[in-house]
């Protein structure tokens, strides 16, 4: 269950300041729609705040100078990062006890912290360490030769294949796998002869990956998540990808072989990158795109093919003026035809 704070504890906690009683106990947070009595809402416009005032919240996290008479309001920097940072005070993470599964299978040569938490049916391979806090849940696979960090957390079914390298509090949800052949082919003799991928993923700090979505080794060297990144469900990432530090990769985002994303780069939604190519750092790619060309440190593109937004932009307006351009175009067309029905019968000579 949610554990209780008052006002000041939850303001010492996102360094705010509280207006009203700092005394008030909070037991929940709540948006305003939802809200009862005993929760914080939170409110980053005007709008947000009337209607968390006029909820049956007993707080408000707010920024700017609303003030209220009958709320408590814990006035800080940004709402909505307050509310991120005080979420896990009230829904803490699940706590799995230290331990390993009798199901669980263990290598003999696997060194497992004694605080981490092995879950029922995992299979952890030859020489594998896993560093303390961490957890497998539950049909976790991890292959031979693969190291982690502390606070690593598999959900269930998560697959690591071998020589995989994954850093401090990762997080892998379920069904996804990391290590996965890379897919390497060459045409030779009317057949697609198959590369080896011998090379490995490394995976740094902070790290969030969401489920079903498949990491592939490299062919030679390692394909990188940098730390911080967070990839979202349903994304591919292809062999030997480099993806920098902070980037935010989209649901269904695919990145063919040897791309390179530098820092706190944004790929949205089911968009394409081409192999072989640098996507700058702070560059943004808009949803649904597919990018065939570099794109330099703080561009945006989008479309198919890709291309700077604003160029992008007026195509997309041209493109839906193009029914009324097109009854504009066939009018004129109307009216060459009758002026020159007209000097036609007005003077014969100039037809010839």
């Amino acid at each position: 269950m949610p554990s209780s704070y008052t006002a000041a504890q939850i303001a010492e906690q996102v360094q705010g300041e509280v207006l009203g009683d700092a005394t008030t106990v909070l037991t929940g947070l709540a948006p305003a729609d939802s809200a009862k009595s005993g929760d914080l809402s939170f409110a980053e416009k005007e709008a947000h705040f009337l209607a968390a005032e006029q909820s049956a919240a007993s707080a408000i996290l707010v920024s700017g100078p609303f003030t209220s008479a009958g709320k408590v309001l814990i006035r800080v920097r940004n709402p909505r990062v307050a509310f991120a940072k005080v979420l896990p005070l009230f829904f803490p993470a699940e706590h799995h006890p230290a331990g390993k599964h009798p199901s669980a299978i263990i290598a003999a040569t696997a060194v497992v912290h004694e605080t981490a938490h092995i879950g029922p049916h995992c299979v952890v391979g030859e020489r594998v360490r896993i560093g303390a806090g961490s957890v497998l849940m539950g049909g976790n696979h991890v292959g031979h030769d693969s190291q982690f960090g502390d606070d690593v957390r598999l959900f269930p079914n998560v697959v690591v294949y071998a020589r995989t390298s994954i850093g401090h509090r990762v997080t892998v949800h379920a069904g996804t796998v990391i290590g996965g052949d890379g897919y390497g082919y060459v045409f030779d003799a009317g057949i697609h002869r198959k590369i080896l991928q011998v090379g490995n993923v490394v995976i740094h700090d902070d790290v969030e990956i969401g489920a079903n979505a498949a990491i592939d080794r490299a062919a030679l060297g390692s394909t990188v998540i940098g730390s911080g990144t967070k990839i979202d469900n349903l994304v591919h990432v292809a062999h030997n990808v480099t993806i920098g530090r902070h980037c935010l990769i989209m649901g269904q985002a695919g990145f063919a072989g040897s791309t390179r994303l530098g820092d706190y780069a944004v790929i949205a939604s089911q968009s394409g990158i081409a192999g072989h190519l640098s996507i700058g750092s702070q560059a943004t790619v808009g949803a649904k795109s597919g990018v065939m060309r570099d794109v330099p440190d703080g561009g945006v593109v989008l479309g198919i093919p890709a291309m700077p937004d604003k160029q992008a932009k007026r195509q997309i307006i041209g493109i839906m003026q193009l029914p009324e351009t097109t009854k504009r175009v066939r009018e004129l067309e109307r009216l060459v035809k009758q002026l020159t029905a007209r000097l036609d019968a007005t003077h014969p000579a100039a037809g010839v």
